[in-house]
């Protein structure tokens, strides 16, 4: 199924103009029946009828506003919220077996919850909260689990990784992340105030604007140059005209290019490049 071909024309928050005449728009698609929706499901099945799919979708749209509901205290707006699920119920309208003895609704509030969920992750906060499975679970059960909105006490948070059957050093950790906020990193949070807290970035360190550290660096790169031009000096002049023109010239030349100028093979000028590089390494090495 074709996810352009079946999004076309369907109802759509923001094209709506308002959440309120979208919500009014989908309750008004009258709710299939099961024969209705095993007809329809089966054409689709069968046919690959892209207009049944269509109605299966169009006839559940209400339900998807149902479940968006559920996640409205995370501070994101309803119709994205509601355009995820959207894309979680074509998704189970595609994988929908009739032959499964289950109605579509039953099947798809998976995929519909799946995407919002995934959406909710992606933008509750800038840094990810929960990036594995079971840290997941654990931060849409604590959301709804969590009785007020301050810090759970000790009777609280062993309550809830019982439930949950996880260690309470990981139920302590997520409630720390669902408190946090998020701080800017390279400025402080009210630049107004003279005593505000510094901005993360104020606590890395910037080795390259160490003076020290510079000088020793660019010491130890004159070292290396006249190491180089010492080895250089103790070769001999073909020896010398190889290592430079295979490695240090702007244009370097290959081993049969060379070979050809000195009229020798280009075996014959790998050895003496070798034996060559191998006197330079003693005194790097020294």
């Amino acid at each position: 199924m074709s996810q352009a071909l079946i999004t076309h024309n369907l109802p759509i928050p923001s094209a709506l103009g308002s959440l309120d005449a979208y919500i009014s728009s989908v309750n008004r698609i009258p709710v299939l029946s099961p024969d209705d929706e095993q007809a329809l499901a089966r054409q689709y099945l069968e046919q690959e009828d892209l207009s049944a799919a269509r109605q299966l979708v169009l006839s559940h749209l209400r339900f998807v506003v149902h479940v968006a509901r559920g996640y409205n205290g995370y501070g994101l707006q309803m119709a994205d919220l509601i355009q995820e699920g959207n894309i979680g119920l074509m998704k189970a309208v595609k994988r929908f077996d009739p032959d499964q003895g289950v109605r579509l609704v039953s099947f798809a509030v998976h995929w519909i919850r799946a995407e919002m969920h995934e959406f909710i992750l992606r933008n509750w906060r800038i840094v990810k909260v929960a990036t594995t499975k079971a840290q997941r679970k654990l931060f849409f059960n604590l959301r709804k689990s969590k009785k007020r909105l301050g810090w759970m006490n000790h009777e609280e948070v062993q309550t809830i990784a019982r439930d949950l059957n996880v260690p309470v050093a990981e139920v302590l950790e997520m409630e720390a992340r669902l408190n946090g906020k998020d701080i800017g990193f390279d400025a402080p949070a009210d630049q107004d105030e003279d005593d505000a807290r510094p901005a993360p970035v104020a606590f890395l360190e910037q080795h390259g604007a160490d003076p020290s550290l510079r000088y020793a660096e660019d010491d130890e790169e004159e070292n290396r140059l006249d190491v180089l031009r010492e080895g250089l000096a103790g070769l001999d002049a073909r020896s010398r005209d190889i290592i430079t023109r295979r490695w240090l010239a702007d244009s370097k030349l290959t081993l049969q290019d060379l070979a050809d100028e000195y009229g020798v093979s280009a075996e014959r000028i790998r050895q003496i490049e070798s034996v060559a590089m191998k006197k330079m390494k003693a005194l790097f090495v020294a």
